[in-house]
């Protein structure tokens, strides 16, 4: 995410638990798949559960730049 992106996550995430919420899972998803993706060999179980940490971590993103857009429009 850019910086004015992360900027205002953390400013809007003061006032709107959702934000907060989704951006904190975002944030766990990351170190979760960093931590996977590291190993050298990884089982099915692994590359499913990445798998799914990814969808997990792009749906929330998609959710936090919707109202990353709202925010910007609302002005």
């Amino acid at each position: 995410m850019e910086r004015k992106d992360l900027e205002l996550i953390t400013r809007l995430a003061d006032n709107n638990s959702e934000v907060k919420i989704l951006w904190e899972e975002h944030q766990l998803y990351e170190k979760q798949l960093e931590k996977l993706e590291k190993k050298a060999y990884h089982s099915p179980e692994e590359l499913r559960v990445i798998k799914d940490l990814k969808k997990k971590k792009l749906a929330g993103k998609t959710k936090l730049q919707s109202i990353i857009d709202r925010a910007t429009a609302e002005g």
